[in-house]
Protein backbone atom coordinates (compact mmCIF):
# COMPACT_ATOMS: atom_id res chain seq x y z
CA UNK A 1 0.00 0.00 0.00
CA UNK A 2 1.74 3.12 -1.07
CA UNK A 3 0.47 7.12 -0.81
CA UNK A 4 1.41 10.42 -1.99
CA UNK A 5 1.21 13.26 0.10
CA UNK A 6 3.00 15.63 -2.25
CA UNK A 7 2.82 15.37 -5.43
CA UNK A 8 6.32 17.20 -6.27
CA UNK A 9 8.21 14.42 -3.36
CA UNK A 10 8.92 10.72 -3.78
CA UNK A 11 6.07 8.23 -3.03
CA UNK A 12 5.59 6.85 0.24
CA UNK A 13 5.93 2.75 0.80
CA UNK A 14 6.17 0.46 3.11
CA UNK A 15 10.29 -0.38 3.51
CA UNK A 16 9.57 -3.85 1.51
CA UNK A 17 7.86 -2.02 -1.07
CA UNK A 18 11.31 0.66 -1.27
CA UNK A 19 13.72 -2.59 -0.87
CA UNK A 20 12.02 -3.93 -4.02
CA UNK A 21 12.70 -0.59 -5.60
CA UNK A 22 16.16 0.12 -4.54
CA UNK A 23 17.45 -3.31 -5.76
CA UNK A 24 16.04 -2.37 -9.15
CA UNK A 25 17.79 0.87 -9.06
CA UNK A 26 20.93 -1.02 -7.68
CA UNK A 27 21.16 -3.15 -10.90
CA UNK A 28 20.88 -0.26 -12.93
CA UNK A 29 23.92 1.19 -10.88
CA UNK A 30 25.82 -1.80 -10.99
CA UNK A 31 25.98 -1.76 -14.81
CA UNK A 32 26.16 1.83 -14.83
CA UNK A 33 29.86 1.41 -12.59
CA UNK A 34 30.95 -1.55 -15.09
CA UNK A 35 30.23 0.71 -18.46
CA UNK A 36 31.98 3.96 -16.16
CA UNK A 37 34.65 1.28 -15.76
CA UNK A 38 35.04 0.59 -19.41
CA UNK A 39 34.92 4.38 -20.35
CA UNK A 40 37.59 5.08 -18.61
CA UNK A 41 39.42 2.27 -19.84
CA UNK A 42 39.04 3.52 -23.20
CA UNK A 43 39.90 7.17 -22.02
CA UNK A 44 43.53 6.15 -20.73
CA UNK A 45 44.08 4.34 -24.31
CA UNK A 46 43.83 7.68 -25.92
CA UNK A 47 46.78 8.04 -27.94
CA UNK A 48 48.56 11.77 -26.83
CA UNK A 49 49.97 14.24 -28.34
CA UNK A 50 53.43 16.03 -27.67
CA UNK A 51 53.59 19.61 -26.70
CA UNK A 52 56.05 20.95 -28.79
CA UNK A 53 55.48 24.78 -27.94
CA UNK A 54 57.44 26.12 -24.45
CA UNK A 55 54.54 27.55 -22.58
CA UNK A 56 55.88 30.14 -19.68
CA UNK A 57 53.66 30.92 -16.73
CA UNK A 58 53.44 33.48 -14.09
CA UNK A 59 53.66 31.25 -10.69
CA UNK A 60 54.99 32.68 -7.25
CA UNK A 61 58.45 31.87 -7.70
CA UNK A 62 58.51 34.02 -11.28
CA UNK A 63 58.53 32.57 -14.64
CA UNK A 64 57.51 28.88 -14.70
CA UNK A 65 57.72 26.68 -17.19
CA UNK A 66 54.46 23.93 -18.00
CA UNK A 67 57.44 21.03 -17.23
CA UNK A 68 57.32 22.96 -13.59
CA UNK A 69 54.01 22.41 -12.99
CA UNK A 70 54.56 18.85 -12.76
CA UNK A 71 57.07 19.07 -9.60
CA UNK A 72 58.82 16.10 -10.43
CA UNK A 73 55.38 13.73 -10.97
CA UNK A 74 54.98 12.15 -14.75
CA UNK A 75 51.47 12.74 -14.55
CA UNK A 76 49.76 16.59 -14.15
CA UNK A 77 46.00 17.71 -14.38
CA UNK A 78 45.28 21.32 -15.40
CA UNK A 79 41.95 22.78 -14.01
CA UNK A 80 41.12 25.65 -16.30
CA UNK A 81 39.68 27.85 -13.92
CA UNK A 82 37.78 30.79 -15.68
CA UNK A 83 39.36 34.14 -14.53
CA UNK A 84 39.61 36.91 -16.63
CA UNK A 85 41.80 39.82 -16.71
CA UNK A 86 39.20 42.61 -15.85
CA UNK A 87 37.38 40.72 -13.27
CA UNK A 88 38.00 41.00 -9.84
CA UNK A 89 36.96 37.75 -8.69
CA UNK A 90 36.65 34.18 -9.94
CA UNK A 91 34.24 32.26 -11.65
CA UNK A 92 31.79 30.99 -8.95
CA UNK A 93 31.55 27.40 -10.54
CA UNK A 94 35.15 27.22 -10.93
CA UNK A 95 35.50 28.49 -7.28
CA UNK A 96 32.79 25.49 -6.28
CA UNK A 97 35.46 23.02 -8.37
CA UNK A 98 38.50 24.72 -6.04
CA UNK A 99 36.57 24.31 -2.52
CA UNK A 100 36.21 20.67 -3.72
CA UNK A 101 39.77 19.66 -4.20
CA UNK A 102 40.75 19.46 -1.02
CA UNK A 103 44.44 18.01 -0.04
CA UNK A 104 46.66 17.26 -2.97
CA UNK A 105 48.36 15.05 -0.80
CA UNK A 106 46.09 11.78 -2.03
CA UNK A 107 46.74 12.83 -5.87
CA UNK A 108 50.74 13.00 -4.95
CA UNK A 109 50.24 9.57 -3.44
CA UNK A 110 49.44 8.17 -7.26
CA UNK A 111 52.25 10.11 -8.99
CA UNK A 112 50.14 13.05 -10.13
CA UNK A 113 50.29 16.74 -10.04
CA UNK A 114 47.48 19.50 -9.96
CA UNK A 115 47.59 23.17 -10.90
CA UNK A 116 45.08 26.20 -11.73
CA UNK A 117 45.58 28.44 -14.85
CA UNK A 118 43.77 31.13 -15.46
CA UNK A 119 44.40 34.33 -17.54
CA UNK A 120 44.05 36.38 -14.82
CA UNK A 121 47.13 38.75 -13.66
CA UNK A 122 48.82 36.67 -10.50
CA UNK A 123 48.58 39.57 -8.01
CA UNK A 124 44.76 38.83 -8.83
CA UNK A 125 44.84 35.10 -8.58
CA UNK A 126 46.81 35.79 -5.20
CA UNK A 127 44.74 37.63 -3.66
CA UNK A 128 41.77 35.77 -4.65
CA UNK A 129 43.47 32.44 -3.39
CA UNK A 130 44.00 33.66 -0.14
CA UNK A 131 40.18 35.07 0.11
CA UNK A 132 38.78 31.50 -0.46
CA UNK A 133 41.53 29.87 1.63
CA UNK A 134 42.97 27.41 -1.03
CA UNK A 135 46.70 25.86 -0.53
CA UNK A 136 46.23 24.59 -4.77
CA UNK A 137 49.40 25.48 -7.05
CA UNK A 138 48.17 28.79 -8.97
CA UNK A 139 49.51 30.22 -12.31
CA UNK A 140 48.56 33.00 -14.78
CA UNK A 141 48.11 32.40 -18.52
CA UNK A 142 48.41 35.90 -19.03
CA UNK A 143 51.14 36.21 -21.32
CA UNK A 144 50.78 32.92 -22.46
CA UNK A 145 49.39 31.01 -25.21
CA UNK A 146 48.40 28.28 -23.10
CA UNK A 147 44.28 29.44 -22.42
CA UNK A 148 44.06 30.02 -26.06
CA UNK A 149 45.91 26.20 -27.46
CA UNK A 150 44.07 24.44 -24.70
CA UNK A 151 40.51 26.83 -25.64
CA UNK A 152 39.96 27.60 -22.51
CA UNK A 153 39.50 31.25 -23.69
CA UNK A 154 37.84 31.84 -26.92
CA UNK A 155 39.00 34.82 -28.51
CA UNK A 156 38.65 35.10 -32.84
CA UNK A 157 41.55 37.94 -33.18
CA UNK A 158 44.31 35.45 -31.16
CA UNK A 159 42.91 31.84 -32.23
CA UNK A 160 40.05 30.28 -34.30
CA UNK A 161 37.11 29.39 -31.88
CA UNK A 162 36.43 25.75 -30.74
CA UNK A 163 35.05 24.86 -27.61
CA UNK A 164 34.38 21.24 -26.50
CA UNK A 165 35.98 20.00 -29.89
CA UNK A 166 33.12 22.08 -31.75
CA UNK A 167 33.73 25.05 -34.26
CA UNK A 168 32.49 28.61 -34.24
CA UNK A 169 29.50 27.75 -36.99
CA UNK A 170 28.79 24.22 -34.97
CA UNK A 171 28.35 26.06 -31.30
CA UNK A 172 26.23 29.25 -33.30
CA UNK A 173 24.09 26.77 -34.68
CA UNK A 174 23.86 25.12 -31.02
CA UNK A 175 22.82 28.49 -29.80
CA UNK A 176 26.20 29.15 -28.04
CA UNK A 177 26.48 32.65 -27.97
CA UNK A 178 30.53 32.80 -29.08
CA UNK A 179 30.32 35.57 -31.53
CA UNK A 180 29.27 38.26 -29.84
CA UNK A 181 33.33 39.51 -30.96
CA UNK A 182 33.90 39.69 -27.01
CA UNK A 183 36.78 37.15 -25.19
CA UNK A 184 35.15 34.58 -23.61
CA UNK A 185 36.35 32.37 -20.83
CA UNK A 186 35.09 28.77 -20.47
CA UNK A 187 35.83 25.84 -18.22
CA UNK A 188 37.70 22.85 -18.80
CA UNK A 189 40.27 20.41 -17.34
CA UNK A 190 42.93 19.22 -19.08
CA UNK A 191 46.07 16.67 -18.70
CA UNK A 192 49.12 16.00 -19.17
CA UNK A 193 51.85 13.30 -18.93
CA UNK A 194 55.50 13.72 -18.61
CA UNK A 195 58.63 11.14 -20.04
CA UNK A 196 61.59 12.86 -18.80
CA UNK A 197 61.41 16.49 -20.34
CA UNK A 198 58.90 15.88 -22.57
CA UNK A 199 55.58 16.53 -22.41
CA UNK A 200 52.47 15.04 -23.94
CA UNK A 201 48.52 16.28 -23.76
CA UNK A 202 46.05 13.02 -23.42
CA UNK A 203 43.15 14.52 -22.49
CA UNK A 204 41.03 17.64 -22.71
CA UNK A 205 37.20 18.04 -21.26
CA UNK A 206 34.71 20.79 -21.10
CA UNK A 207 31.32 21.87 -20.19
CA UNK A 208 29.83 18.94 -18.12
CA UNK A 209 32.63 16.74 -18.58
CA UNK A 210 33.30 18.80 -15.43
CA UNK A 211 31.00 17.02 -13.57
CA UNK A 212 33.27 14.52 -12.67
CA UNK A 213 35.12 16.55 -10.46
CA UNK A 214 32.63 18.34 -8.52
CA UNK A 215 32.06 16.36 -5.49
CA UNK A 216 28.99 18.96 -4.08
CA UNK A 217 27.03 17.91 -7.32
CA UNK A 218 27.81 14.12 -6.70
CA UNK A 219 26.60 14.00 -3.13
CA UNK A 220 23.30 16.09 -4.52
CA UNK A 221 22.68 13.30 -6.73
CA UNK A 222 21.94 10.79 -4.26
CA UNK A 223 19.48 12.73 -2.56
CA UNK A 224 15.81 12.64 -3.47
CA UNK A 225 15.79 16.62 -4.11
CA UNK A 226 19.00 16.58 -6.54
CA UNK A 227 20.47 19.80 -7.21
CA UNK A 228 17.24 21.37 -7.59
CA UNK A 229 17.71 22.87 -10.75
CA UNK A 230 15.10 23.14 -13.42
CA UNK A 231 16.33 20.62 -16.10
CA UNK A 232 16.46 17.61 -13.82
CA UNK A 233 13.81 15.29 -13.58
CA UNK A 234 11.07 14.36 -11.56
CA UNK A 235 9.84 17.67 -12.37
CA UNK A 236 8.60 19.72 -9.45
CA UNK A 237 11.65 20.02 -7.36
CA UNK A 238 13.65 22.70 -8.73
CA UNK A 239 13.87 26.08 -6.36
CA UNK A 240 13.34 27.75 -9.33
CA UNK A 241 16.83 29.33 -9.42
CA UNK A 242 18.28 27.73 -11.63
CA UNK A 243 22.16 27.88 -11.68
CA UNK A 244 21.92 31.23 -9.99
CA UNK A 245 21.80 29.55 -6.28
CA UNK A 246 25.66 29.21 -6.62
CA UNK A 247 27.94 31.70 -4.74
CA UNK A 248 31.28 31.53 -3.76
CA UNK A 249 31.64 30.10 -0.45
CA UNK A 250 31.73 33.26 1.49
CA UNK A 251 29.21 34.90 0.03
CA UNK A 252 25.90 32.45 0.99
CA UNK A 253 22.87 34.20 2.80
CA UNK A 254 22.05 31.67 5.14
CA UNK A 255 19.01 34.00 6.45
CA UNK A 256 17.22 32.92 3.51
CA UNK A 257 17.54 29.19 3.48
CA UNK A 258 14.21 27.96 3.60
CA UNK A 259 12.76 24.87 6.00
CA UNK A 260 10.10 24.08 2.63
CA UNK A 261 11.65 20.99 0.70
CA UNK A 262 9.86 22.12 -2.53
CA UNK A 263 8.51 25.50 -2.39
CA UNK A 264 11.46 27.50 -0.56
CA UNK A 265 10.68 31.39 0.21
CA UNK A 266 13.37 33.77 -1.59
CA UNK A 267 14.38 36.91 -1.30
CA UNK A 268 14.51 38.11 -4.85
CA UNK A 269 14.67 42.01 -4.20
Amino acid sequence: MSEKKNPTLPQIVSRDEWLEARKELLYKEKEFTKERDELNAERRRLPMVEIDKEYVLDGPHGKTRLLDLFEGRPQLIVHHFMFDPEWDAGCPACSLAADNMGYLSHLHARNTSLALVSRATLPKLQRYKERMGWNIPWYSSYDSDFNYDFHATLDESVAPIEYNYLTKDELVQKGVPVDSGQSMEVPGVSTFLRDGERIFHTYTTYARGTDLILGTFNYLDLTALGRQEDWEQPPGRSDGRGKTWLRRHDEYDHSEESGSCCHPEKNNS
